[in-house]
C-alpha cells in the first residue's frame, strides 16, 4: 500500500464545491469515480481545501491510498483520460505513508474583479463585475489592517463549527491591471467564506462605505454583521498550497 498526492486544477462553475454532498455533482465525488474505476478499487480521497460551490481552483491538493502498480508519476496521465475537461490533475507523486494533505505551511487564494462599465459574457463565470468606482489606494491601506494574526471571526461565516478562528495572513495585495483588480492573499489557513467576505469588505471601502481605517473596527468588533457581504464564489481561485519540503 502506497499513499499517492494529487495535485489538481477546476473549473468550479458546474460542481458543488469539493466536498462530497447530497444535493449535487462535487469535485472529489467526480475525482474518487475516475481513480476507482482506473485502479479497481474503493477509493476516497482526503482534500486540502473544501471550496465551495462555483469557486475554481489551480491547485488543490488530495491524496489517496492504493495498491495500483502504475507509476505514480503516471497516474495524473490516466485519471486525466478519465476526468471531464474541467477537471485536471496537474502532477501525481508518491508521498510518505504518514503524509496529510490539510497539515499544510500556507494556502494562497486569488479573487478576481472585472472593474468595468459593461460586463464581459466571456468573463462571468471566473471574475465578481463590479460596475462603480473603486479607489484602489484606500483598498491597499484597508487591506494592511488584515495582514498579520488576528481573530477574524467578523469575517467568517456564521455557519462554521470551528471554535478557534485566530488566523494568520502573511500577506494581502491589491494587483489592479487594466479593467481587472486581483486581490491575493496567502496565509496559514481560512475560515469558511473568509476570503470572500474580506473582499467584500474591501470594495464596500472602494466605493466609500467605509473608510480604510473602519476595517481595523470591523476586526475588533468580532461580530460577522460588522463586516461587508459576501462576495459572489465565481471570482475566487485556490492558486496553490504550500508544504514544508
Amino acid at each position: 500500500m502506497k499513499r499517492l498526492k494529487l495535485t489538481v486544477a477546476y473549473d468550479g462553475t458546474n460542481y458543488c464545491g469539493w466536498q462530497i454532498q447530497p444535493n449535487g455533482i462535487t469535485v472529489e465525488e467526480v475525482l474518487n469515480r475516475a481513480l476507482r474505476k482506473l485502479t479497481g478499487e474503493g477509493i476516497t480521497v482526503i482534500g486540502a481545501s473544501r471550496t465551495d460551490s462555483g469557486v475554481h481552483a489551480l491547485g488543490n491538493v488530495a491524496v489517496f491510498d492504493s495498491e495500483t502498480s502504475i507509476p505514480p508519476e503516471r497516474i495524473s496521465y490516466a485519471l486525466n483520460q478519465r476526468l471531464p475537461d474541467d477537471i485536471v490533475v496537474i502532477r501525481s507523486e508518491e508521498v510518505s505513508a504518514d503524509w496529510h494533505p490539510r497539515y499544510c505551511n500556507s494556502k494562497t487564494y486569488e479573487y478576481h474583479i472585472l472593474n468595468a462599465k459593461i460586463p464581459d459574457p466571456t468573463r462571468r463565470l471566473t471574475r465578481y463585475f463590479v460596475s462603480f468606482d473603486l479607489d484602489i489606494e484606500k483598498m491597499k491601506k484597508a487591506a494592511q489592517y488584515l495582514v498579520g494574526t488576528h481573530d477574524f471571526v467578523s469575517f467568517c461565516n456564521v455557519r462554521t463549527d470551528v471554535e478557534d478562528t485566530v488566523r494568520t495572513i502573511y500577506s494581502l495585495d491589491i494587483l489592479p491591471v487594466g479593467d481587472e483588480i486581483t486581490i491575493r492573499i496567502q496565509g496559514n489557513g481560512f475560515l469558511y467564506n473568509m476570503v470572500r467576505i474580506i473582499v467584500g469588505t474591501l470594495v464596500r471601502v472602494g466605493r466609500g462605505f467605509y473608510t480604510p481605517e473602519q476595517v481595523q473596527e470591523i476586526l475588533e468588533a468580532k461580530n460577522r454583521k460588522a463586516a461587508g457581504v459576501t462576495a459572489p464564489p465565481q471570482g475566487l481561485f485556490l492558486v496553490g498550497i504550500e508544504y514544508e519540503e
